[in-house]
């Protein structure tokens, strides 16, 4: 039964290799999924929705014949709960660290709203993703990634990547979207991880995370002090958390 992990914006799979070194001492069917546009090329007609994204990934999982240990971060963990909400069965067990965008009263933070006004987010992404190699490093370690593994995100951020980011942030502006209008509770239906990074300011409060935790009928996990990229900052925390919980449910 593999481990399957699930990157999200502006991000490759790169970003996971510190916390799969540390598990890799107790999990060697580990499988990392690159989003299209996010490490993985973008297809022509692909219209990178969440909508969109949640169909990939279950056509992916369908592939594994089996359950799956399911991991999402940032907009990964979004497709994995939208995932869950609708294919359960491809899942034995999920884990996000967003579950706070589900809450009723969530805001979008400010540089996603830049994203999802027209004019504006073009803008943003052309400047963004067109710099150097270098010069996208040096804005994700300003953000909080580690040096080392926000090198090797730079060298996959592309002109891809900066319109797959447009589409699927502003898939989630329309009224009802997040979430893909279905209920948060649904996802108790597989047991859940509820990941709370304490210093993450981009993923709703402590109070929403908290609370959506609750309605999902996921365990949490308090990683404190740790921000949106915790699985850099301290891969030895994050892999005690996955590891512990993965243990509640052999």
């Amino acid at each position: 039964m593999p481990a399957v992990f699930v990157h999200g914006n502006p991000e490759t799979a790169a970003v996971w290799e510190p916390l799969l070194a540390e598990l890799a001492a107790v999990r060697s069917d580990v499988v990392c999924l690159s989003p299209p546009g996010f490490g993985a090329p973008l297809p022509a007609g692909f219209g990178a929705t969440q909508a969109n994204y949640r169909d990939w990934l279950v056509k992916e999982l369908m592939a594994f014949g089996e359950p799956v240990d399911l991991v999402g971060h940032d907009w990964g963990g979004a497709h994995v709960v939208n995932v869950v909400l609708s294919r359960p069965a491809l899942v034995r067990s999920w884990a996000s660290d967003v579950l706070g965008i589900y809450d009723p009263g969530y805001e979008w933070h400010e540089l996603a709203r830049r994203w999802q006004t027209p004019g504006v987010g073009e803008n943003d992404v052309a400047a963004r993703f067109g710099g150097t190699a270098e010069e996208r490093a040096a804005a994700l370690v300003e953000r909080g990634m580690s040096r080392q593994v926000a090198a090797r995100v730079a060298a996959g951020q592309d002109e891809a990547m900066g319109r797959a980011v447009l589409a699927l942030y502003r898939s989630a502006a329309e009224p009802g979207a997040l979430g893909l209008g279905s209920e948060l509770e649904r996802a108790a239906a597989r047991p859940g991880l509820a990941v709370l990074a304490t210093a993450d300011g981009v993923v709703g409060t402590e109070e929403q995370r908290h609370r959506s935790a609750a309605r999902a009928g996921a365990r949490s996990a308090v990683l404190e002090g740790l921000g949106h990229w915790w699985m850099t900052e301290d891969p030895a925390a994050g892999a005690a958390a996955l590891t512990e919980f993965w243990e509640t449910i052999r």
